[in-house]
């Protein structure tokens, strides 16, 4: 068959043809843009729940700090009572030591007392 009788498209088929291919291609960036806002999408939501969990971490390390402060107040404090309570105890202990001083006085005074009266007694 001879070059001249091959059957050639005519520039209707051709512009159908051309318009086809364009359809196509548009549909396939259509197709490709839809992807990528699917994935940036999802990139937010991951975003947003790295903020959120942040946000929450942030939360905790404040309870964490405000219980830290609480619990170094509550230590101070019982630091003082424990000293309040060791110098009541060395009051209380040197008034019985002044006590037994008075009693030890008291019994050689009576001692003294009874060694005099047997004296004179013989």
């Amino acid at each position: 068959m001879p070059n001249d009788q091959i059957p050639r498209e005519s520039p209707k088929e051709a512009a159908l043809l051309s318009a086809e291919s364009a359809r196509n291609e548009a549909e396939r960036f259509r197709q490709l843009a839809e992807e990528a806002r699917e994935v940036r999408d999802q990139h937010r939501e991951a975003l947003e729940t790295v903020r959120q969990e942040r946000e929450r971490l942030r939360e905790t390390g404040e309870v964490a700090r405000v219980a830290g402060e609480e619990a170094r107040t509550a230590a101070e404090q019982a630091r003082h009572a424990t000293l309040d309570a060791v110098h009541a105890t060395a009051e209380a202990l040197a008034s019985t030591l002044e006590g037994m001083k008075v009693v030890e006085d008291m019994r050689r005074v009576l001692r003294d007392i009874r060694d005099v009266t047997k004296r004179e007694a013989n």
